[in-house]
């Protein structure tokens, strides 16, 4: 009885990706038995857990109905799918590069009676010359069925890898670091549409915490993010954009990351909050301009009170509005040759006085260069060194699962 109620949710999810995979012209008989990788029924992506190595994680077939005799099936790992795969999708996923992985029993067989093969074992052996920056695939497929069809749409499995990356970040407690590195006229950035993007970690909520801000050289139409500002609730987000306020739906916590993505399209102006639409608001269809990036509130007069107590890291600006799919692929780094990706400040130095941009876009930000209102109403000093306020941490709270 389970098999059957399996079968028919089965051959139910089957309808819909017939059709999708089906060509103007083409016919599908939906009374046959077809084969196709087991998991793939709603989505050809599968998360597999890379703790330590080896690692491994069992690939099976299944036929929409039990078989009469034996069937034999053959895998292979075909890194061709996932080019196919990241066209017709949109999205950027990288093949397992050589020596990591290892598929053992590539043959298979559905037994007589049964609608299940037995499994293929895929293995990771090493996770060394694995980028933190990339999201790896290992594409399994289905290259012969004997005897029946395979469900095209569903040949192939994604295993992606998922592990923990552990990684450096800024700490911005300490008000003295407060201050803004102001690019060049020839690095400024005119941006019709924009992402900037920031992962945070807060260890206490006060009133009014303000944590940086993306601005033009002279402030017009900036990007400013602050905590608790005009009544809102100590651990509601504000984003100043450059069309008004937005406010966050979310009520963050402390001791914990969350990644915040900000975009414009040229009409709206979207937050989400761990890949995750979070607010929205209109924008006013203009423009506007990157060139000075300010951390933490260095007005003189408020540095004292509005301070962030935690830390930053992953800090980028793209000429482009991502698409929801793309910041949650981003949550933990991006590859920094990604397309549209003008800076990408990873502040996970751990040493030294420069936020490097890892674009070599040459938007690296000396941290004994920077400029700061030293009194009230006196306008901007340059060439201030602040360096010696720079702090960096690397503990257990500092990971994040691909």
């Amino acid at each position: 009885m389970k098999t059957y109620i399996f079968n028919n949710y089965l051959l139910g999810v089957i309808l819909g990706l017939s059709v999708l995979g089906c060509t103007e012209g083409d016919k599908f008989d939906y009374g046959k038995t077809v084969v196709l990788v087991t998991g793939t029924e709603t989505t050809p992506i599968t998360k597999f857990l890379v703790e330590d190595t080896p690692s491994t994680y069992l690939v099976t077939a299944s036929a929409t109905d039990k078989v009469e005799k034996d069937v034999n099936v053959k895998f292979a790992i075909d890194p061709s799918q996932v080019e196919a795969y990241n066209q017709e999708h949109g999205t950027k996923y990288y093949s397992i590069p050589d020596g990591v992985v290892t598929l053992e029993g590539a043959d298979a067989v559905i037994q007589a009676g049964k609608s299940f093969s037995t499994p293929v074992t895929v293995k990771v052996v090493s996770t060394e010359n694995l980028s933190d920056d990339l999201i790896y695939v290992i594409p399994v497929t289905m290259t012969q069925v004997d005897g029946l069809e395979i469900l095209k749409p569903s040949k192939t499995i994604f295993l992606q890898i998922s592990r923990y990356i552990y990684f450096t970040s800024l700490n911005i407690s300490n008000t003295n670091l407060y201050s803004n590195f102001i690019f060049a006229d020839e690095k400024k950035l005119e941006l019709s549409n924009f992402t900037y993007e920031i992962k945070f970690y807060s260890q206490y909520w006060h009133k009014i915490a303000r944590m940086c801000a993306f601005t033009s050289k002279d402030e017009e139409r900036s990007s400013m993010l602050r905590f608790g500002e005009e009544g809102m609730d100590t651990n509601a987000l504000q984003w100043v954009s450059p069309s008004g306020s937005i406010v966050s739906s979310t009520r963050f916590s402390t001791d914990r990351w969350y990644s915040l993505a900000l975009t414009y399209d040229g009409s709206k102006l979207t937050m989400y909050v761990d890949g995750v639409k979070d607010a929205e608001g209109d924008g006013d269809g203009l423009s506007v301009d990157f060139q000075r990036f300010e951390l933490g509130m260095s007005w003189t007069s408020y540095r004292g009170s509005q301070y962030f107590r935690g830390r930053i890291a992953e800090v980028r600006v793209w000429n482009r509005a991502l698409r929801p799919a793309e910041i949650r692929m981003g949550l933990c780094s991006v590859d920094p040759q990604s397309d549209g990706l003008m800076a990408y400040w990873k502040m996970n130095e751990g040493e030294g006085h420069i936020f490097n941009d890892v674009t070599g876009n040459g938007y690296d930000m000396d941290w004994t260069k920077t400029a700061r209102e030293i009194s009230e109403g006196a306008g901007l000093t340059y060439n201030l060194d602040y360096s010696s306020s720079i702090a960096w941490d690397r503990d257990d709270n500092n990971k994040c699962m691909q």
